[in-house]
């Protein structure tokens, strides 16, 4: 099963991904549950046993626009240097524990929705990376547990604006401009994406392949990382993990390679999706613009 968050003829909705389109779920239970978080939260308590069954496409591709999958997680935890070549690159020493920041709910966008190059910046970087979503809350769970609260997974593209994130040792300014956390097409459940190891994850910018890596590359597993996660803070339905970027990001390049207006970056995960954005120059009104 795969699940995308939409918009269409004026609302906001969720549904099942088809060939052609969409499934409109949140038509038929928007009522109770209003949301993919909400949807997501009852089907992990085992509340989903009579939940419609795609069988009709209510809006065919294009009569829709994707939405950021979890439009309004709770939380966003991100995963820093969690492959050996990212971190080589950086020259980051070995760490026993995962390298976490956060990034705002309110800086996310979907699939096709435009990234976003601010005024005050000029270094808005790539970073493809497979995100996690939780189904089911769980506070200091085991590593052998970790994966009973993943309702699924997604791509993810953590833009960053590099010169902000290096104001200081903190991350935080250069991951939460809006618009640069992109996030979709859609969340397949598990089943249906199966086993992680082997799938590639790549990023593609103007066609050209800059980052290419195995997910089973990654420094701590899905599960390390949700065991660590809930061992400080409880995780909820709808929360999203971002699990960290492989080596080949532009500020590592020589010469460095940085988005601009016009570009087109592409994240595709083997059997997950293709996340496609192209990057826009922030528009800058002022007070005479009104007259």
């Amino acid at each position: 099963m795969a699940y995308i968050t939409f918009q269409a003829e004026g609302r906001t909705s969720y549904g099942i991904a088809r060939p052609d389109g969409v499934f409109d779920l949140g038509r038929r239970i928007g009522t109770v549950l209003p949301d993919l978080k909400s949807f997501l939260a009852a089907e992990g308590l085992g509340l989903l046993a009579s939940s419609p069954i795609a069988k009709t496409t209510d809006y065919a591709n294009g009569q829709f626009t994707y939405l950021p999958v979890i439009p309004n997680p709770n939380k966003v935890l991100c995963v820093g240097l969690n492959y050996e070549e990212h971190r080589q690159e950086t020259g980051r020493p070995v760490t026993e524990h995962p390298a976490i920041f956060t990034r705002y709910a309110d800086t996310l966008i979907g699939h096709d929705a435009p990234m976003v190059l601010p005024p005050n910046s000029t270094s808005l970087d790539y970073e493809g990376e497979l995100a996690v979503v939780i189904g089911k809350a769980g506070f200091r769970v085991s590593e052998s547990d970790a994966l009973s609260l993943v309702a699924g997974y997604s791509v993810f593209n953590d833009g960053t604006l590099r010169d902000w994130q290096r104001h200081t040792a903190q991350f935080t300014p250069g991951k939460n401009f809006p618009g640069t956390g992109a996030f979709g097409p859609a969340l397949l459940t598990p089943q249906e994406a199966g086993e992680l190891a082997d799938k590639r994850i790549e990023t593609r910018l103007n066609g050209n392949v800059m980052q290419s890596a195995v997910l089973g590359d990654m420094i701590f597993s899905v599960p390390r990382i949700v065991a660590y996660l809930s061992g400080f803070t409880q995780l909820s339905p709808g929360d999203v993990i971002a699990t960290g970027t492989p080596g080949g990001v532009g500020f590592k390049r020589d010469p460095q390679v940085f988005m601009a207006s016009g570009d087109r970056v592409e994240v595709s995960i083997e059997d997950i999706g293709d996340l496609v954005n192209l990057i826009e120059q922030e528009a800058i009104f002022s007070l005479h613009d009104s007259h």
